[in-house]
């Protein structure tokens, strides 16, 4: 009785707390694995098991319990006052975060000698970008060129377009017409639909092949998410979103329905975007004050009431994307995904403003037609434990098309140009990954890609209605294909030390008829093979700093855009085709340091130097002797690709975090190119894509339900002498000597994210607060002025 007594008197004075409880991640949520849990005297200690469970009832109710991790900082707690979490706040810094992208089977970061930035879910919802482009920006480590308001064409370290790969859920999504030229594909990824995103800094040829000289961006669209239980889970989530300088309307929906070992998601997003508004502090020379409309039959110049709004700019988007995922085993699983993608026409703005030598607008029209993109995308994962060939292996088979067009029109001409573009691009993958030693792991595969081209021209008479055929941009029918084998191997002499190295083969042939009418060229056929590798070192000197030191060969082999390529690239030029062209190559090294100073601040710093040889660049050519040829009514200067240039690229990428204490915490990433490339012996001119010193530095303020990011992003000026030559001089504005040149700028901006409960949030943000009129560098269209975006996000 006297027993009774007392517990009940304890019951009174302590209250029952939770015996069992999960520890996680403040951040993610997610259960945190090996947490050490101890009293002051560290008589009682627990580790929280693979969910981050524990069970605390060898503590007494009125001891203090500590919470402890690598990665996390230190946590007290009166045991009475434990509910059923404990929320463990992230260090500056991780060294274990685990990625893809190296070698496409998860390996911990700390073990892989690129540089690879990585974007989860939460900064991407957070950020809340307009499209998969913007959403790179965020990194600070990607630099994005924008010539309309339907575009976005990343820039990493001196390289664009067709020197940087995109995938989308480990399947390629470059193809034999990207070009060297700005290319927007990547707005045809839905921004709602990315689970995270992983960017390889440097060359990636020896696992993703020719195009990876610059990096790889790899993003990882969500997976439908089965249940245990014997009842179907049904999950919904819907965002709607509103932009003020473009009038944004955006609605997304996706629905998830979950089985044991079935589940389906299901995905639409449409966005509609009027003419965009640009700043209103900031250089004349990019403003509006005219444009064209057809009246009457006529194409008339008529002034712009508003000169910051660039007519001319609104598009609509549609995403769709369904996923299938089987679970057929522990040991075997099937991922079927479909993304479809379309939008309306959209103009090509840098082309709208364009002038002619008598100061009159070149052209009435100059738009993109629709851009469609289908991606089919079956993925098998089988784990085996008694094959003496793999442990693991990854099937992946592809299907993708895309469509363009490009529809233009000069002032006053009565007849419209139509170029339609259609690629079938098949894919077929094996990557295996086998444990040859408790030290070394070898990844290895293969790869077959088959590209076909089909391109046509039309001109169309504004008064007749008569069509009739006009040259193509590519030959009609051509086939790229490639076929490729790789080899990885990674060998830890110990738990500090990891070296990776590789080799990969690629075969590429390519087969196109230029046969036309008058036309100065028969066949452009291309058979040629290169050869890549790379070495490097990563050495964890302790749980605080990460030393990495890097070597690689990337290539470019010529595509069908480089070899049979018709259009005309500027005044009185034309590119003409040229089959006489070899892989270009790249070779790079990169030193890299990154870790924690203290429980409170990390950093992380990297310089890199390429060559770049044999590059693919435009150049004066000769057909049957002559550098002019007529066309399109034009006596034009004939130009071609070539291999004919070399460039020297380098830089440094310094990144640093702050935690000034638990809730707020300082970040900042600042990146320095510079380049040189050597068209003729002794002649150096600057790299087209080195983009000017660009970062941003961010405040951020977290508590649980809410997150506050004040922050400012900001460019260098380029003058006239550091501006590629190759660039026109209209993308810029002037200086006082009335030379080109890019101006500095830099912008203030706030966003705020609220969860005001377990289902509903809100993000809302306010982007160049102080209304600058700035352009981002080689940019045909202006960013925005002052932008108010609210979005609401439901869950359930």
């Amino acid at each position: 009785m006297k027993n009774i007594f007392i517990y009940l008197i304890c019951v009174g004075l302590f209250p029952v707390c939770a015996q069992e409880v999960v520890v996680v991640n403040e951040q993610t949520k997610a259960p945190i694995v090996g947490a050490a849990v101890f009293n002051f005297v560290k008589t009682k200690t627990l580790i929280s098991d693979l969910d981050g469970k524990l069970n605390l009832q060898a503590f007494q109710n009125f001891e203090n319990i500590y919470f402890q991790h690598l990665s996390y900082h230190k946590l007290e707690a009166v045991k009475s006052s434990i509910k059923d979490s404990i929320f463990l706040s992230p260090k500056s810094t991780s060294l274990k975060e685990v990625v893809i992208s190296a070698s496409k089977f998860e390996q911990h970061k700390k073990e892989v000698p690129q540089n690879i930035v990585s974007i989860n879910a939460e900064a991407i919802e957070l950020a809340n970008p307009q499209t998969s482009a913007d959403l790179l920006t965020n990194t600070g480590r990607v630099f994005i060129q924008k010539s309309q308001l339907g575009g976005g064409s990343p820039m990493i370290r001196g390289f664009s377009t067709n020197r940087l790969l995109i995938t989308v859920d480990g399947v390629r999504m470059n193809n034999a017409i990207f070009r060297g030229g700005n290319v927007q594909n990547i707005i045809s990824i839905d921004p709602f639909t990315i689970e995270n995103t992983e960017v390889i800094l440097g060359g990636g040829s020896v696992i993703y092949g020719s195009d990876a000289i610059g990096g790889v961006m790899n993003f990882y669209t969500k997976s439908p998410r089965l249940t245990e239980s014997d009842t179907a889970e049904i999950n919904s989530n819907a965002t709607v979103r509103y932009a003020s300088a473009s009038s944004e309307k955006t609605g997304h929906i996706d629905l998830n329905f979950g089985f044991k070992k079935w589940g389906f998601l299901s995905s639409i997003s449409f966005s509609d975007y009027g003419d965009l508004l640009m700043g209103r502090y900031g250089p004349d020379d990019y403003l509006r004050p005219e444009f064209v409309e057809h009246l009457n039959g006529q194409d008339k110049i008529v002034p712009n009431s508003s000169p910051r709004l660039q007519k001319f700019t609104g598009f609509n988007q549609t995403h769709f994307s369904q996923k299938i995922k089987y679970n057929a085993s522990p040991l075997l699983k099937f991922d079927l995904g479909l993304n479809i993608s379309s939008t309306s026409d959209y103009p090509r703005y840098d082309r709208l403003t364009q002038y002619t030598d008598d100061e009159t607008l070149k052209y009435a029209q100059w738009d993109y037609g629709p851009q469609k993109w289908v991606l089919g995308h079956l993925q098998m994962t089988k784990l085996s434990a008694r094959s003496r060939l793999f442990d693991k292996i990854k099937f992946s088979l592809a299907y993708q098309n895309f469509k363009e067009s490009r529809i233009s029109r000069k002032f006053n001409s009565r007849s419209q140009k139509l170029r339609e573009e259609n690629v079938d691009a098949f894919s077929v993958n094996f990557d295996f990954e086998k444990t040859i030693s408790d030290p070394s792991k070898l990844f290895y595969g293969a790869e077959y890609i088959h590209n076909t081209v089909g391109s046509v021209g039309h001109a169309h008479h504004l008064v007749t209605n008569e069509a009739t055929h006009s040259a193509s941009r590519y030959p009609d029918g051509s086939d790229w294909q490639s076929i490729a084998t790789y080899l990885t191997l990674k060998h830890k002499s110990n738990s500090k030390l990891t070296f990776q190295s590789g080799v990969r083969y690629n075969h590429i042939i390519i087969r196109s008829n230029l046969s036309r009418p008058n036309y100065p060229f028969d066949k452009a056929n291309l058979n040629t093979g290169a050869l890549t590798g790379t070495a490097g070192l990563s050495w964890a000197c302790n749980e605080d700093l990460l030393l990495k030191l890097n070597t690689s060969t990337a290539f470019r082999a010529p595509n069908i855009d480089d070899i049979g390529k018709l259009f005309d690239s500027g005044p009185g030029a034309v590119v003409v085709p040229n089959d006489n062209l070899k892989p270009e190559y790249a070779y790079g090294a990169e030193i890299s340091a990154s870790g924690n100073l203290n429980t409170s601040i990390s950093f992380d710093v990297s310089s890199y130097y390429t060559y770049l040889d044999n590059a693919l660049v435009r150049k004066a050519f000769e057909v049957d002797g002559e550098s002019t040829i007529l066309y399109d009514g034009e006596l034009s200067e004939v130009i071609a690709i070539q291999n004919a240039s070399k460039a020297w690229i380098s830089g440094i990428d310094l990144g640093l975090k702050i935690l000034l204490n638990q809730h707020l915490k300082l970040t900042s990433q600042y990146s320095y190119i510079h380049g040189v490339q050597e068209d003729e012996p002794g002649m150096e001119m600057p790299v087209r894509h080195v983009s000017p010193t660009f970062g941003n530095t961010h405040l951020i303020w977290k508590k649980r339900k809410l997150i506050i990011d004040g922050f400012i992003a900001y460019n260098g000026a380029l003058t006239a002498s550091e501006i590629s030559p190759e660039l026109s001089t209209s993308l810029f504005a002037t200086d006082t000597n009335g030379d080109p040149y890019a101006p500095s700028w830099y912008t203030l901006n706030f966003r705020s994210h609220y969860q005001f409960n377990p289902s509903t949030s809100f993000v809302v943000s306010i982007e160049n607060m102080t209304n600058q009129r700035y352009r981002t560098y080689a940019s045909g269209i202006s960013a925005p002025g002052t932008n108010f975006i609210f979005s609401i996000t439901y869950k359930k």
